[in-house]
């Protein structure tokens, strides 16, 4: 029996995802045991911004926390800008937090996270030049490979996706956290 079996995770991504913290995350969850989901603003299918397709499983506007244990969110500067401005994938990432599931985000990721409003006192890491906008939303940044408060993972780039798929599966598996 793999460490997530039986674990429904969604993934929330547009075109122009960093393809790596997308697949890494993808294939780390897979061999676990997850049943994996992808979510977007639409249900074309979606390239990151070196190629990688992606087939979309549900709209935002179609998708509910509730069906699922854990959310992990790729960063990629295109797709996050792009994500929040939509206010269905805003509600969905909301949801996840605040209902005190796993949420993985890293990179540019964490706009989505601010749009929902859910990073007001969270400690958290990003790629750094999300820093102040993270700090103007109430949260604490930190320079680290990978943070996690109250269920929520986050990580810088591509390069903390050993330590960010480790931390999330550790999340997962572990399941919903106090938001007190």
């Amino acid at each position: 029996m793999a460490v997530l079996d039986g674990k429904n995770v969604a993934f929330i991504a547009t075109n122009g995802f960093e393809d790596v913290e997308l697949t890494s995350p993808w294939h780390e969850l897979d061999e676990a045991g997850a049943l994996l989901t992808m979510v977007s603003s639409s249900t074309d299918v979606i390239t990151g911004k070196n190629g990688h397709t992606q087939q979309v499983d549900f709209a935002s506007r179609d998708a509910r926390a509730g069906d699922y244990d854990a959310l992990v969110i790729p960063g990629g500067v295109v797709n996050s800008d792009h994500l929040r401005m939509d206010p269905d994938a805003a509600r969905f990432v909301r949801d996840f937090v605040t209902d005190g599931k796993p949420v993985g985000v890293i990179c540019h990721g964490s706009w989505i996270l601010i749009e929902a409003g859910v990073v007001s006192g969270r400690t958290m890491t990003s790629y750094p030049s999300l820093r102040t906008d993270l700090e103007n939303a109430g949260a604490t940044w930190v320079d680290e490979e990978v943070v996690v408060d109250k269920g929520l993972v986050s990580s810088r780039n591509p390069d903390d996706l050993p330590a960010f798929n480790a931390k999330v599966i550790e999340e997962i598996s572990e399941g919903r956290h106090s938001q007190a």
